[in-house]
């Protein structure tokens, strides 16, 4: 009978202490009512002065900035784009035991699942995988209050600052970060945070007017206002739809990110991807030999009924010289070629920059690298079009993944009489299949990991840039001109940005393979 007693008191107690740790460490965690008012009686205005004049407010970045408390699917990004695949598999099965735990504990957990044997120098998952992720949490009306009310912002999160940091002062020009610091020994990230110091996170910095948060912190005794943000209003934000993201909704737009994944991995989420894994593999090679043995007529309907997608707007008008026409597109994923070899239903030949030689070995259509050199790139793309070969050309250098068109090389409209525009879009459901810092080799074979991988092929009007140089115009502008019209054909911006602006932000580097920087120094 005692057993029974202590054992009914034991679950009784367990059932107690997981209902109120509950809203604290699941993905839509919020204080409880009464520890909100308890958190308010105490609070005791500190400092009054403001900074330069102006508010300051301190926004919680899980409570008041972000659509959901959770930060477990950012963790899960770090463990699986700077990690790995089992990092990520361990991470979701310890998800049962994180809901066990107070959020502080499972954060901390989190940490250092995600972070221990990580290489510091060699993190940049902060800086080109997150901040895509966060602005499509964000609220979509959060931008535009900041904008009217001219407030300096200081942001307040619990995730480490390696994490969040970049987000805040790149997009959205945050002034001030607090958040708590990474252990690192010998150059590697031990997975445990320092630990908080209060004042210390923002020496030098006066907290003055407001302070917006779904959750106590320390810095609220110093604030004069508060305002609780509480699960019920935070389910009625609407999200930032995905082209404002974009189109410069923020302060500073979305035009490079990195990382395979396509989608926000929410534990839920994240499940469905390693159930999905088992059968992805065989079908990507089921796809990859479609493509590799078969003639077009047969390998686009074998490769629609394992759900590729892929249409066609308009063909090409017929060409008017006798040699091989010159194809110019924008460039989504390096499959490009190869769809609009399959469109035309004829076999061309795809110039290459510092792409890896697995994946030239393995492409269908003939490929020719590029010297890096101008004169003798237009010699060998000369020689191509002059045996009467169709060329494919993708003048930007490098993919973009969203709506925006890099600078074009206008080395093509010194090649051909005419050249026909070719718009490319391409659409994944769950991997993407371009890389930064990743082996681009596997490149191919995540995009055709996806379920529903989708392709849009539209070719556009010829456009005589013969005739245009001649008539005085600059290669220059001639490219401007292309990229004009692929972009309004497809709705995208153009700029003026190049593979090596991408790849300084991406990966740290200008993106030149090595083995074109050992020729360079060789020659020199």
């Amino acid at each position: 009978m005692a057993s029974k007693t202590f054992l009914s008191k034991f679950f009784l107690s367990f059932y107690r202490s997981l209902r109120s740790n509950w809203p604290l460490l699941s993905l839509h965690r919020s204080s409880t009512k009464d520890h909100h008012r308890q958190q308010q009686q105490q609070l005791k205005p500190r400092l009054s002065d403001s900074i330069g004049g102006k508010s300051l407010v301190v926004v919680g970045v899980e409570g008041g900035l972000l659509r959901s408390s959770s930060t477990f699917c950012y963790f899960m990004l770090v463990a699986l784009e700077a990690g790995s695949i089992p990092r990520g598999l361990l991470l979701l099965l310890l998800y049962p035991l994180l809901c066990c735990l107070t959020r502080e504990a499972a954060i901390q957990v989190m940490a250092l699942v995600s972070f221990v044997g990580i290489k510091e120098e060699k993190f940049r998952a902060g800086r080109a995988v997150l901040p895509k992720f966060f602005l499509e949490e964000m609220r979509s009306e959060w931008s535009e209050v900041l904008d009217e009310a001219k407030l300096k912002v200081m942001c307040v999160s619990q995730m480490p600052r390696v994490m969040i940091e970049g987000f805040l002062k790149e997009y959205l020009e945050v002034e001030t970060v607090v958040a708590r610091e990474l252990k690192v020994f010998a150059g590697y990230y031990t997975g445990f945070m320092e630990e908080e110091e209060g004042a210390g996170y923002h020496d030098g910095v006066s907290l003055s007017e407001k302070m917006i948060m779904a959750a106590p912190h320390h810095l609220l005794s110093q604030c004069k206002e508060l305002q609780l943000v509480r699960g019920a209003e935070k389910r009625k934000w609407r999200p930032v739809p995905p082209p404002r993201v974009a189109a410069g909704a923020f302060p500073n737009p979305l035009v490079f990110h990195d990382g395979r994944m396509a989608f926000l991995p929410t534990p839920s989420a994240t499940l469905a991807m390693f159930l999905w894994l088992p059968f992805a593999l065989p079908l990507l090679l089921l796809r990859f030999l479609i493509f590799l043995c078969l003639p077009y007529c047969i390998s686009v309907p074998l490769g629609a009924a394992t759900g590729m997608i892929n249409r066609l707007v308009r063909l090409p008008s017929a060409g008017s010289s006798g040699g091989g026409r010159l194809y110019v597109c924008n460039h989504r994923t390096l499959l490009d070629p190869i769809y609009v070899s399959g469109a035309l239903n004829r076999a061309v030949v795809a110039v290459t920059y510092s792409v890896s030689p697995v994946s030239e070995a393995l492409s269908p259509i003939k490929t020719a690298r590029l010297a890096r050199d101008k004169e003798e790139d237009r010699r060998r793309m000369g020689r191509i079009l002059g045996r009467g070969d169709d060329l494919v050309v993708c003048p930007e250098g490098t993919t973009c993944r969203e709506p925006y068109l890099l600078r074009f090389s206008p080395l093509f409209a010194e090649l051909a009489e005419e050249v026909v525009p070719v718009a490319l879009e391409a659409w994944v459901t769950m991997f993407y299949g371009t890389t930064a810092s990743g082996f681009k080799c596997l490149d191919p074979f995540y995009f055709l990991a996806n379920p529903w991988p989708q392709y849009e092929v539209e070719f556009l009007p010829a456009v005589a840039t013969g005739a245009m140089v001649r008539e005085g115009r600059s290669s220059c502008e001639v490219a401007n001109l292309v990229q004009g019209q692929i972009g309004a054909a497809l709705g995208f911006r153009c700029t003026a940005l190049t593979r090596k602006d991408k790849y300084m932000m991406l990966a740290g580097n200008d993106g030149v393979a090595v083995r074109h920087q050992k020729k360079k120094l060789q020659r020199s």
